[in-house]
């Protein structure tokens, strides 16, 4: 159990120290290469924490215990326990609301959204005359580029991490503003292929936000100062197609190196003890060769007189 919970801590560890590295990169790589590109570097602090998890490399001398593991045996029992039971609260919280927003959706008040992870669908606003057909027929855009991008599974990988991590701040922080990423990357995407609609692309987010989040004396938001409807329509923007490829490149090439860091930098494992001695007396001992041959069984003896 210590040893279980010593990588689930280094984990969480190598997850928070990957969603600081995006919370400085962020603003400056959408600056300079588009939401989209921003919104990839989210997929580093869950592969580098993957990573950590993965067999560590095997070094002659390595200790066999390794200091977080020796630190956490004595508690190691009830604090996954704890971990435990603090995750499954946090999923039926999770649960909690999906169901009270399907319940939603069922009366009719729970467009524009994508619902489901497996076999994702639509669910588009009331035809009730707050839309113009032009308008429906950019959200329904906007709802099929979270589709085709897998967004719902991205969205419920977070939403899993949250569940896994619930005792780390950093990481429901990361899943709020990934889903801000998110939506800028699915408006670029839209507005990649339809440039012209701009103008009514960024009056559908105004009804759409106002109708789904009023507030009439105020709005926080932490990382930027400004409500998620003045940073959407601030990137109604077309990004330069070259800046976009250099970008994707230097998010792969980030992505990359920090699962090949997290890997490296956990602890080595010993070399396998029973590996080592049957490699020493396989040294020591003159090898012998065994030649097994079956011969087929005797038939019975006759019987006297017979």
């Amino acid at each position: 159990m210590s040893e279980v919970l010593a990588a689930l801590l280094r984990a969480n560890l190598v997850l928070a120290i990957g969603v600081l590295a995006v919370l400085a990169l962020r603003l400056p790589a959408r600056r300079a290469f588009g939401p989209e590109v921003a919104y990839g570097l989210w997929a580093a602090p869950p592969l580098a924490a993957l990573a950590s998890l993965l067999p560590a490399r095997v070094e002659d001398g390595a200790p066999e215990v390794h200091a977080l593991a020796a630190a956490v045996a004595d508690w190691s029992a009830p604090a996954l326990m704890a971990w435990g039971l603090g995750g499954l609260l946090v999923l039926a919280g999770m649960a909690r609301a999906q169901a009270r927003f399907m319940d939603e959706v069922r009366r009719g008040r729970g467009g524009p959204s994508v619902v489901g992870v497996i076999a994702p669908r639509l669910v588009m606003p009331a035809d009730d005359g707050t839309y113009t057909a032009e308008e429906r027929a950019l959200i329904r855009a906007h709802e099929r580029e979270h589709v085709a991008r897998c967004d719902p599974r991205a969205s419920a990988a977070s939403a899993a991490l949250q569940a896994l991590c619930w005792f780390n701040p950093l990481v429901h922080l990361a899943a709020h503003l990934m889903r801000l990423d998110q939506e800028l990357a699915c408006d670029a995407a839209v507005l990649r292929r339809r440039p012209e609609d701009r103008a009514l692309y960024a009056r559908t987010l105004l009804k759409t936000q106002l109708a789904a989040q009023p507030l009439p004396f105020g709005c926080y938001w932490p990382a930027t100062g400004l409500h998620p409807l003045e940073v959407r329509v601030g990137q109604l923007r077309v990004t330069r197609r070259h800046d976009a490829l250099i970008g994707a490149a230097l998010v792969g090439l980030a992505v990359l190196s920090a699962v090949i860091a997290a890997w490296r930098l956990q602890p080595p494992a010993p070399r396998p003890g029973e590996l080592v001695e049957l490699w020493e007396r396989h040294q020591r001992q003159p090898v012998t060769s065994v030649i097994l041959v079956s011969l087929p069984p005797k038939p019975p003896a006759a019987a006297p007189g017979s």
